[in-house]
């Protein structure tokens, strides 16, 4: 398992201070700016099914150290996987690429999608289950300048860190480093975070899971209300057809 590296726990956090600050006027908005020093996330928030995890984890930091700079993101849109779930990796049971999804509660599970890109889940519930909450947005916080380097093909601010695979290229997360690492003590420089602001409980919006073919129905995907770095809905065209 990778070894553990405490990013920003502890540490004051502000508006990110680039010459270019990308979101302007939005800078004032909750979900938008760092509210308190980030503090290391309460694993126990982590301990429960997919379903009931995944829209705690909307609001959540995501703390990213760099060469040059610590990013710091919102995240404003997750999925959840659960146990018994058809359109989970976790189906079939443990295999040595899903290995990170049973081991419990705050594990990195990072796997490549469609071999293109790197995909990053939480592993949440006790270990042995697998169960797991994909991250599929956030708005930067602090740091913009490194993610935009990194994302050099993005056209537009909002699209930085919009969608899963994104928001691997834009961290520089990698599974051959973060898979299986303990992402609430921290890994190779990733940990998830607390300031203390949360969404109210009617901000944060459920519908079906973009993409999947197998339990397309199944209202996992959650999101921040009015965030416009959440990723759009697409159906997957193998998914069966609504009656």
């Amino acid at each position: 398992m990778p070894g553990s590296t405490n990013v920003v726990v502890g540490e004051a956090v502000t508006v990110d201070g680039d010459e270019r600050d990308p979101r302007g006027s939005r800078s004032g908005c909750g979900y938008a700016i760092s509210h308190d020093r980030p503090a290391r996330l309460d694993r126990s928030l982590l301990d429960a099914d997919a379903e009931a995890v995944a829209p705690r984890l909307v609001g959540v930091l995501l703390c990213r150290e760099l060469p040059s700079v610590t990013v710091v993101a919102r995240i404003v849109e997750v999925e959840a996987y659960g146990p018994d779930d058809p359109a989970s990796h976790a189906r079939r049971g443990p295999t040595p690429a899903n290995a990170a999804m049973f081991a419990g509660a705050g594990t990195a599970y990072v796997y490549r999608s469609y071999g293109v890109h790197w995909c990053l889940n939480v592993a949440v519930g006790p270990a042995g289950v697998g169960a797991a909450v994909l991250v599929r947005a956030a708005v930067i916080l602090t740091g913009w300048g490194a993610v935009a380097e990194r994302r050099e093909t993005a056209t537009r601010d909002r699209d930085l860190l919009r969608g899963p695979g994104r928001l691997t290229r834009g961290l520089g997360i990698d599974g051959t480093v973060h898979d299986g690492g303990d992402l609430v003590e921290g890994v190779a420089g990733l940990q998830l975070a607390d300031d203390g602001w949360r969404p109210e409980p009617s901000a944060v919006v459920s519908g079906p899971r973009t993409g999947v073919s197998r339990a397309a129905e199944r209202p996992w995907r959650f999101h921040l209300l009015g965030a416009t770095e959440v990723s759009p809905y697409r159906r997957s065209p193998r998914a069966p057809h609504r009656r």
